[in-house]
């Protein structure tokens, strides 16, 4: 039995703790958080063990949980890996790319399993196309969430686009050659919506826009290819790939012709299905399944390390861009 701790059980602290009790072979044996009121609700809601010294829980676990404000997630990562605990970290992977770096070198030095929240790799939309081949040369892709108050202690790109920055990283096999970006704080202190353009090495150009004082929720990526377009959709977690048929193909796909220069052309369209609806479900199993099964995560610290340097990154081009408009 692997015996889990949490650390933060606010808001999304809650709703690990929810999928973490309907996973098999893990228990709970506590949490920790200093503040008194949501301390209150884990215990009365889940009837769970509080710690109020971190160290007795971090020695009781076989692993953390980390779910904490960013702010202060070196401090129970470091914690941890210093005792070779395992490690789940919510995303980004730390406040800044020096403790990014400090926590790899822990990581390593420890020998533990080390994976962090980038839970879109888990969106069921996502899934669904890890059996097509995937190489893209065009991104274009919008995040839009309504204003909330909870997570703005961080910019638009640590809150939502890193999310798509990772997935990206994930698809394209190919080294950043540049980026370009420009952001505006509307209501908070750090940039609220931005665009941005990475261009990679290997001709891949992927367009992002990020927004957190939108009307409206959306969560939608489209992928071009030399044979293909791949629409995401992370919001309704439903894919679409529309591309040339193959002889492979099985008929009941929905097809349809098109004249090109080059003569008819057959056109399938196929909506693929993951296996199962609940990210957090699956990732958090997929946690578990890599320190029983001593399986390298599927999100490692070292893909959460790239995601935050390109978001740094990103913050940096806003910042210039600021400079040299004031």
């Amino acid at each position: 039995m692997l015996k889990i701790g949490i650390f933060g059980v606010g808001h999304l602290g809650k709703f690990h703790i929810k999928n973490w009790k309907e996973i098999d072979q893990v228990e709970i044996i506590g949490f920790y958080d200093p503040n008194d009121q949501a301390a209150g609700e884990a215990e009365s809601l889940f009837g769970l063990k509080r710690y109020t010294d971190m160290d007795a829980l971090i020695n009781d676990a076989d692993a953390i949980d980390v779910v904490t404000p960013t702010q202060f997630h070196y401090e129970a990562c470091e914690a941890a890996l210093r005792k070779s605990k395992h490690v789940f970290v919510e995303k980004p992977l730390a406040n800044n790319m020096q403790e990014a770096a400090a926590l790899l070198k822990l990581t390593k030095e420890a020998k533990v399993k080390f994976q962090v929240g980038h839970v879109e790799r888990f969106n069921a939309a996502f899934s669904a196309l890890d059996k097509s081949t995937i190489h893209p040369m065009f991104i274009e892709v919008h995040r839009l969430a309504q204003f909330n108050p909870r997570g703005t202690e961080v910019s638009v790109i640590l809150d939502l686009m890193i999310h798509d920055i990772d997935v990206i990283l994930s698809m394209v096999k190919s080294d950043i050659k540049q980026i370009s970006a420009s952001g505006v704080a509307v209501m908070t202190d750090t940039p609220d919506i931005a665009n941005v353009r990475i261009e990679f090495h290997n001709g891949c150009v992927a367009n992002l826009t990020s927004s957190r004082i939108s009307m409206k929720k959306m969560r939608k990526m489209r992928v071009f290819q030399k044979d293909a377009y791949i629409g995401i959709d992370f919001l309704e977690k439903k894919s679409e790939i529309i591309r040339l048929k193959k002889e492979a193909d099985r008929e009941e796909l929905f097809s349809f012709e098109i004249d090109t220069p080059k003569g008819n052309k057959t056109i399938v369209v196929e909506n693929p299905n993951a296996d199962y609806d609940n990210a957090l479900h699956a990732e958090l199993s997929s946690f578990r399944d890599a320190i029983l099964l001593d399986q390298t995560p599927v999100v490692s610290e070292l893909d959460g390390y790239h995601a935050l340097e390109v978001a740094h990154q990103i913050l940096e081009k806003i910042g210039s861009q600021q400079l040299n408009q004031s």
